[in-house]
């Protein structure tokens, strides 16, 4: 038999190797395995099983890593679709379905000395009075860690290891699996009634999980009588798009949707766009699942689990013992079997989106994974994805809609400040209006809680001389440094270059001691509310605060028991918290996203101010939003203040028409970088020549530039871009991909394709 592999390194091709006998019965599709690639060794995953090669004088592999195949037939396939579509080695694709921490070479469980108490005949044997205590200890408890007894006791391992000379313990190493949230306290919780918006969208769920589960039963019938045809399309239906407005109880559908399933015998996959989000998504799911008829363990996928955590999470899922995956966007690949349910929460959000190759968009990639297995996949939002809306409008997906807050709640009341008309003569803008300032005011003093938001840290935005123009620009990118006030730096947030804080214009000629900071961040906000608020408790909360995986948790925590009274922060809080206590939420600048060149600014605008603005008033009191602009009159903020996404929607969708821009037409961009400008340049000409003619059979296709990026200069790289727009992108995704493959790059010229991308500069 013979094993076809792929490597771990990008050579856009796969490799056949003999199966040894000592391996026979070992290898399966999915298998980790390491091989011998000229004279090195390397790792790789069994992508078929083949009879013949042809290829002569195959060298066998050397092992299989792991008693168990990593990767579902399944899963491997959907890799397979993900390096054709998005322009990328098959190799990448398969490596990045797998956590680091699963493709060790060695298992990474981690084993721990445990205590266990042995059952004694007769009368115990003759103890000092701290050998007794604890005795008793472990006795009470059967077994437990012995690192966690000698804390809890202060005694020593040596007397410990008395207790099993006499033979009343025994001490030996057990796999510990590391649990990110072992040390919380869950609270078992029960279903909530549903209104009937909410019952009908659950009924519309739950009728297609039937057919799911009618469709496995007829697979398993026809496979029992030796028909291994599958049925044609018993499972597969269109996605399901939640449209529910802040408040209107998708979660609870989900939570409900997710015991179905799970009553069916099928797994879920709940994807949400932040790792912020997870900790309060993670404890409602835990407290719904975690006893019970339908009892199963919760796993967790995402980026701030340690390494022993992210490998423990996963096998359990493998292993069967987590029914249930929440996750960032990695966790779409997560081995559930049988899969039932894929739940896409905040499914408008960009952080889906995939930034390195693969770049994968796992909103598309869950829709794609639900097809292939006869899942049920449902996108979520308040604000949807223009994409997804107009999907649901041309019958592609099931439009499911909440329009209204549970228990009748009222969606704040939403006023929009115009800051140009604060304007106080030389004192410039204020950071706070007065309708803001007297609104907080209000709030504190009913002790009601407030957030504000300004999506921009640090303190100023950027370092000015008024006298001769200089200023502080970061000298390998196109941007201006960002003044950080605690730190007495200047930092680039794209990449991370940073000097000292000059206290006067460097310029030799100058030295203007009067040198200003422009624009504001959190930091600056932080500073003017402890000065007018002086006895509020206030906390900032930014990338510059949340510096441990726990502080996140802890912050809101604090809020959530009252300890904090104005929350300040970036878009980390601009979603997914519920709070009942906030019943105010301040926009400190709401046009930020408004004026950057990308045609999905407004979108993201709108998105945005939206999700902001349900926070507010979740409780008992009704709620109010202050949103400060100097344009707001502009469509996106007007929209929003009226919760109005469907004439937004309108609107939005006859500039794209016009322009063939998403959803209207589907959207690759390529994009050379080198430090040499003229080189990139004169590369990106040669490309677009190229892509001209082998795209000359797609009538549709539109290819504009090559033009410099909008960030012309990252991290030392020129970037100049090429982008094509088409509806049939599945298609122009080969004839890319072919292109690139023939194509030779100078040195030092690279060539990035982003297909369906979500920022373009």
């Amino acid at each position: 038999m013979i094993a076809r592999v792929t490597l771990e390194i990008a050579l856009r091709k796969e490799f056949d190797y003999l199966i040894p006998a000592e391996l026979a019965g070992q290898v399966e599709v999915g298998s980790r395995v390491k091989v011998p690639f000229g004279a090195r060794q390397v790792f790789g995953c069994v992508t078929a099983l083949v009879e013949a090669s042809p290829c002569a004088r195959l060298r066998p592999l050397l092992r299989v890593v792991g008693r168990q195949s990593l990767m579902t037939p399944r899963v491997l396939e959907l890799a397979r679709w993900i390096a054709a579509y998005y322009c990328c080695p098959v190799e990448i694709a398969v490596k990045s379905v797998l956590p680091e921490a699963v493709r060790r070479e060695k298992e990474g469980w981690r084993e721990r000395l445990f205590v266990r108490a042995l059952p004694v005949s007769g009368p115990l044997p003759k103890l000092s009075k701290r050998q007794a205590e604890i005795h008793a200890i472990i006795e009470g408890r059967k077994e437990l860690p012995l690192q966690e007894l000698l804390r809890m006791t202060g005694t020593t391992a040596e007397t410990v290891r008395r207790l099993e000379d006499r033979g009343l313990i025994a001490v030996a190493a057990q796999v510990s699996e590391r649990d990110p949230y072992a040390h919380e306290v869950i609270l078992p919780t029960s279903p909530l009634v549903l209104n009937p918006e909410q019952q009908r969208a659950l009924d519309a769920i739950t009728r297609a999980l039937d057919t799911r589960r009618d469709a496995r039963f007829a697979d398993r019938a026809r496979s029992l009588t030796g028909d291994e045809s599958r049925v044609a399309s018993g499972a597969r239906h269109a996605p399901f798009l939640l449209h529910g407005v802040t408040g209107s109880g998708k979660t609870e559908v989900y939570l409900q949707a997710i015991a179905h399933a799970l009553a069916l015998g099928l797994g879920a996959i709940v994807l949400v766009p932040e790792i912020s989000l997870t900790p309060q998504t993670v404890e409602r799911f835990k407290a719904r699942f975690c006893s019970g008829r339908l009892q199963t363990l919760v796993a967790v996928l995402h980026s701030h689990l340690s390494a022993g955590e992210r490998h423990d999470e996963w096998h359990k899922i493998r292993q069967g013992r987590a029914r249930i995956v929440i996750g960032a966007r990695s966790a779409i690949f997560a081995p559930v079997e049988p899969l039932g349910l894929i739940i896409v929460d905040e499914e408008h959000e960009h952080s889906y989106k995939q930034e390195e190759a693969p770049r994968y968009h796992a909103r598309d990639v869950a829709v794609v994974r639900a097809q292939r297995e006869g899942a049920v996949v449902v996108l979520g939002s308040a604000t949807p994805s223009l994409e997804s809306y107009y999907n649901a409008r041309r019958g592609k997906y099931v439009l499911l809609e909440l329009p209204s807050r549970v228990d009748n709640q009222k969606l704040p009341v939403v006023r929009v400040v115009d800051l140009c008309r604060e304007y106080r003569g030389d004192k410039g803008i204020p950071i706070l209006s007065n309708l803001l300032r007297e609104a907080v005011t209000r709030r504190l003093e009913r002790k009601e809680q407030v957030i504000l938001f300004l999506n921009r840290r640090g303190y100023a935005t950027s370092l000015q001389c008024p006298r001769c123009g200089y200023v502080a620009n970061c000298p390998n990118c196109s941007v201006a440094l960002t003044y950080h006030r605690s730190r007495q730096q200047l930092l680039c947030h794209i990449c991370g270059h940073q000097k000292p804080a000059p206290t006067a214009c460097p310029e030799a000629s100058c030295r203007n001691p009067a040198i200003r900071y422009a624009g504001l961040g959190t930091q600056r906000v932080e500073e003017t509310l402890r000065r007018v608020f002086p006895h509020a408790q206030i906390q900032r909360m930014d990338s510059d605060v949340l510096k441990r995986k726990e502080d996140y948790r802890r912050i809101l925590g604090d809020f959530r028991t009252g300890k904090i009274d104005i929350l300040l922060g970036t878009q980390m809080i601009a979603k997914g918290l519920h709070f009942p206590n906030v019943t105010l939420v301040g926009i400190i600048h709401a046009d930020l996203t408004l004026h950057v060149p990308d045609f999905r600014s407004a979108e993201r605008t709108f998105q945005l101010l939206t999700q902001v603005s349900g926070r507010a008033g979740r409780g008992d009191v009704e709620g109010e939003v202050i949103v400060q602009s100097f344009t707001p009159y502009h469509p996106a903020i007007q929209y929003a203040k009226r919760h109005d996404f469907i004439n937004f929607y309108e609107q939005e969708i006859e500039f794209r028409a016009q322009l063939k821009y998403p959803p209207i037409s589907r959207i690759a961009l390529l994009t050379l970088k080198g430090r040499n400008e003229d080189k990139v340049k004169f590369t990106a000409a040669h490309v677009k020549r190229e892509l001209d003619t082998a795209l000359a059979g797609f009538k549709d296709a539109v290819l504009s530039g090559p033009a410099p990026a909008p960030l012309l200069r990252a991290e030392t790289l020129y970037r100049h871009q090429i982008m094509l727009r088409i509806r049939q992108l599945a298609k122009a995704s080969a004839v890319l991909a072919e292109v690139i493959d023939r194509f030779s790059l100078p040195q030092e010229v690279t060539l990035t394709v982003d297909i369906d991308p979500v920022n373009l500069t």
